[in-house]
């Protein structure tokens, strides 16, 4: 392999030509980005792609656009606002970030104090200091994993190479215009360096690259077998009247913690009973994905005519799908023609 200076100056020159246009970012070569915009950027696209997260972050900055502004924001309305983005543990980070960085007066300037605030670890840490105070530090994602193990031939399955590549990509990290650098890395993995079919022939460095010269990118990075996720079962309850819906916040810690939700039992270790005397009826079965397992959901609907015994009574008025986590999203969209079936407007 080259000289790492060399490797990182062809990936600058085509960075250069080629980088992507993210809300985000400052144009190639024109010094360091905004570290709000940064660290919102980074926060929203943890397990979240680059396209579900445009829209969002466009949102957030027309709605907050200094992080003091998010900072004096209410909770209630940045995790309504977060909804259907996932991982809600991130949003309730980010306003205690906020707070903590507006106490402060500025984001700090170097990864060891960045990574004292709520929420930000190791790549994040990395990530803004780079990319926003120009420092030197290695940030390593998935698209600079798979570059690197590429490069460097690394034979260890994903995710006990992970060590191993954070120390290769630290020998590629240059001196000089390190944030433009770790975008470039991000950008060739998103682009080019894809996990299947890598357009190798394109490639700014593929005359370094270990793996092409050995016919073996398309198998790199390895990655040791998943087990299988274990199955969880619940149920969520749907219940209105001529004027209201039945809702609740969930706990802030937790399963969906601090998310407009409907009342529900089982699936994340509780066992409550329904929470109103109805007639209720079973509307579907909703099928969900978490990170550490699959849940099916039983949706139960039904008019209420009596008080509640748990959540609140939501006026309709103040009510909207788009405000709930993509769970609830999902029963929801099958409780609601129940309801319209019933003859009642949701």
């Amino acid at each position: 392999m080259r000289d790492p200076q060399v490797i990182a100056e062809k990936l600058l020159a085509w960075y250069d030509r080629h980088a992507r246009a993210l809300p985000w970012r400052v144009p190639p070569g024109q010094g360091p980005a905004d570290p709000y915009r940064v660290w919102l950027s980074e926060v929203m696209l943890q397990q979240t792609t680059v396209a579900a997260v445009k829209s969002y972050f466009l949102r957030f900055t027309d709605l907050w656009p200094r992080i003091e502004d998010l900072a004096a924001a209410e909770q209630a309305r940045v995790m309504a606002e977060w909804a259907g983005l996932g991982y809600y543990a991130r949003a309730r980070n980010l306003i205690a970030c906020a707070r903590a960085v507006s106490a402060l007066g500025a984001f700090p300037d170097t990864r060891a104090a960045l990574a004292e605030l709520p929420g930000i670890g190791p790549y994040t840490s990395a990530a803004i200091a780079a990319i926003a105070f120009d420092r030197p530090e290695t940030v390593v994602d998935g698209n600079v994993e798979r570059v690197v193990a590429r490069l460097f031939a690394v034979p260890t399955p994903l995710p006990a190479a992970k060590p191993e590549l954070v120390a290769l990509a630290g020998r590629l990290t240059p001196q000089d215009r390190p944030g433009d650098y770790a975008q470039a890395m991000m950008d060739l993995g998103a682009t080019i360096c894809t996990p299947r079919n890598p357009a190798c022939g394109i490639c700014p460095v593929n005359d370094d690259c270990l793996a092409r010269s050995q016919g073996i990118a398309a198998e790199l990075p390895r990655k040791s077998p998943k087990k299988p996720k274990p199955l969880r079962q619940g149920t969520v309850w749907i219940g209105w009247t001529d004027e209201a819906v039945l809702v609740e916040t969930r706990p802030a810690r937790g399963l969906l913690g601090g998310t407009l939700a409907f009342p529900s039992t089982g699936w994340d270790g509780s066992d409550l009973a329904p929470p109103a005397h109805a007639d209720w009826q079973k509307a579907g079965l909703v099928r969900h994905v978490f990170t550490h397992f699959a849940l099916d959901l039983t949706v139960m609907s039904a008019r209420l005519d009596s008080p509640p015994g748990r959540g609140r009574l939501l006026p309709l008025r103040d009510f909207s799908a788009d405000a709930l986590p993509g769970l609830m999203r999902k029963a929801w969209a099958l409780a609601r023609p129940q309801a319209r079936a019933g003859g009642d407007e949701l």
